[in-house]
């Protein structure tokens, strides 16, 4: 009878043991598993923020250019201004400074 309690008891143990190994590598695949995911969407997201940032440097380009070509085209009608007043903007500026 004591034989019998003995093995019941190490058969518990054994099965014990092995769900618990079971238990472990469960954890282990549902751990990995979820790196797994996490590294998947990581990447993903990554990827997402490449496309934005070349999408984003192309748009900044197309507005400097234009901006650039904004700013050139002031300048060229400034110039134009000055040098079609220039002359009488100093007789201005010498009348309001002499009286």
């Amino acid at each position: 009878m004591i034989k019998r309690i003995v093995e019941a008891d190490n058969q518990a143990k054994a099965l014990e043991e092995a769900n618990q190994k079971a238990a472990e590598k469960e954890k282990q695949k549902i751990e990995e598993e979820a790196a797994a995911i996490y590294q998947k969407y990581m990447d993903e997201a990554k990827a997402e923020i490449g496309k934005n940032a070349a999408y984003l440097e192309k748009r900044f380009s197309r507005k400097l250019t234009d901006v650039s070509a904004k700013q050139e085209s002031l300048l060229i009608k400034l110039k134009s201004d000055y040098e079609q007043n220039r002359d009488r903007w100093v007789d201005e500026i010498v009348d309001r400074v002499v009286g």
